[in-house]
C-alpha cells in the first residue's frame, strides 16, 4: 500500500512539473548594442539610442549589453563578440557599421540584427531608415522665415549621401517658403574623422556667418558642437539634429530636427521580447513618427506664433501627401 502511494505521489508531481514547464512564462532576450566612434554621450545619434536602451530596460527590468566601436574595423570585431555570447539580438547603431552586420549576420544566421540608419541584406537582419528630408523640410521652413539676411548656413558631417538628404531636404523647405534664400553648404570631412572635429565644425559655421548667414543647420555629430558654440558666440541662430539639442543654447537655438533613433531601439528591442520581430527594411518619417522638428521652453522665445503656425501646417501637409519632399538618396541630385 505504501509504495503504491509512493509511485502516486512521483506521478503526480512529475505531471505537475510538466504543467509548469509548459506554461512557464518565456526568456528574457538577450540583447546587445553596438555604438558607433560617436559614443553614446555624443548628445546626438548615439545618445538617442542609449535613451530608447534606458526606456525599454526601465519597463521591462531586461539589461542590454553595450559595446563601442571606435573604429568600422573594430565594429565588426565587437559585433562577433556579442553575437559568440549568443545573444538573440544585436543593434548596430549608424551607417558605418553596414559592412560588419552584413558579414557578421552571414556568420551567425541565428542571431538578430537591427541596424540603425542605413540597409544590409539578409533573413536575420532588419534595417531601419528614417526619411530625414521630411524632417529637415520643417527645419528650412523656419530657418527661412527666422532669417533676417535670407542667409542661411549647413554644416555637414562627412560628405555622403545621407548627410546631402538633410542638405536638400533642408534647402526646399526653405526656397518652399522664401524662393530667393540663399544656402551655404560646406562638409567638415570625407572620412570618419569628420564626426568628431567640433573646431573644424565652428570654424566652417563661422565662415558662414561672416558671408552673412544668420541661421545653420548642424548635421555632423561631435563636430557640430562646434557649429552649435559659433552661433551662440556670433548672436546668430543655430538648428540641432538627431537629438533635442534646444537645452546646449537656450535662446540660439532656433530647433531641432530630431531622428528618433529612441523609438526605432526601443521597438526593435520590444519586438524581440514579444516575438513580433520581422526581417526587412523598415522606412521612418513624419508619419511615422521617426522625424520631427522640436518646440519646448528652450526656444520658444525665438519661434514666433506665426512660425509654429506655418511649420506646424506644412508638417500636416507632408504628412497627408499634400506636400512631396524629394529624397536627394533616390533623385541622385536636389531639385533646388
Amino acid at each position: 500500500m505504501k509504495l503504491k502511494q509512493l509511485s502516486m505521489t512521483i506521478a503526480a508531481l512529475c505531471v505537475a512539473g510538466s504543467a509548469g514547464i509548459a506554461h512557464a512564462a518565456p526568456a528574457a532576450p538577450k540583447l546587445g548594442m553596438v555604438y558607433d566612434a560617436g559614443g553614446k554621450f555624443d548628445k546626438s545619434f548615439n545618445q538617442s539610442a542609449f535613451e530608447g536602451l534606458q526606456r525599454f530596460s526601465k519597463e521591462t527590468g531586461i539589461k542590454v549589453l553595450e559595446v563601442q566601436a571606435n573604429s568600422d574595423t573594430q565594429a565588426e570585431q565587437v559585433m562577433r563578440g556579442l553575437a559568440r555570447k549568443k545573444v538573440d539580438l544585436i543593434a548596430a547603431i549608424g551607417f558605418s557599421q553596414t559592412q560588419a552586420v552584413q558579414k557578421v549576420a552571414k556568420e551567425f544566421p541565428n542571431v538578430r540584427f537591427v541596424l540603425i540608419d542605413s540597409v544590409a541584406q539578409g533573413n536575420n537582419i532588419n534595417s531601419v531608415m528614417f526619411k530625414e528630408q521630411e524632417g529637415s523640410y520643417l527645419v528650412g521652413v523656419a530657418a527661412a522665415m527666422a532669417s533676417k539676411t535670407k542667409k542661411l548656413g549647413f554644416v555637414g558631417g562627412m560628405d555622403i549621401p545621407l548627410i546631402r538628404a538633410f542638405a536638400c531636404g533642408y534647402a526646399q523647405g526653405a526656397k518652399a517658403q522664401y524662393p530667393k534664400v540663399e544656402i551655404m553648404q560646406n562638409m567638415v570631412g570625407t572620412t570618419a574623422a569628420a564626426w568628431n572635429d567640433p573646431a573644424k565644425g565652428g570654424e566652417l559655421a563661422r565662415a558662414q556667418f561672416d558671408r552673412g548667414a544668420d541661421v545653420v543647420f548642424a548635421v555632423a555629430g561631435g563636430s557640430g558642437m562646434g557649429a552649435l558654440q559659433m552661433a551662440k558666440t556670433k548672436g546668430k541662430l543655430a538648428i540641432g539634429v538627431d537629438s533635442n539639442q534646444n537645452y546646449l543654447h537656450p535662446g540660439s537655438m532656433l530647433t531641432s530636427m530630431v531622428k528618433r533613433v529612441d523609438n526605432a531601439v526601443y521597438e526593435s528591442f520590444m519586438a524581440q521580447k514579444n516575438g513580433t520581430w520581422k526581417a526587412g527594411v523598415t522606412y521612418k518619417g513624419l508619419k511615422e513618427g521617426g522625424v520631427d522638428w522640436v518646440l519646448d521652453k528652450d526656444n520658444r522665445a525665438v519661434v514666433s506664433p506665426e512660425m509654429e503656425k506655418r511649420v506646424n501646417a506644412v508638417r500636416t501637409d507632408i504628412i497627408n501627401g499634400k506636400i512631396k519632399v524629394i529624397d536627394y538618396r533616390a533623385a541622385g541630385s536636389c531639385p533646388v
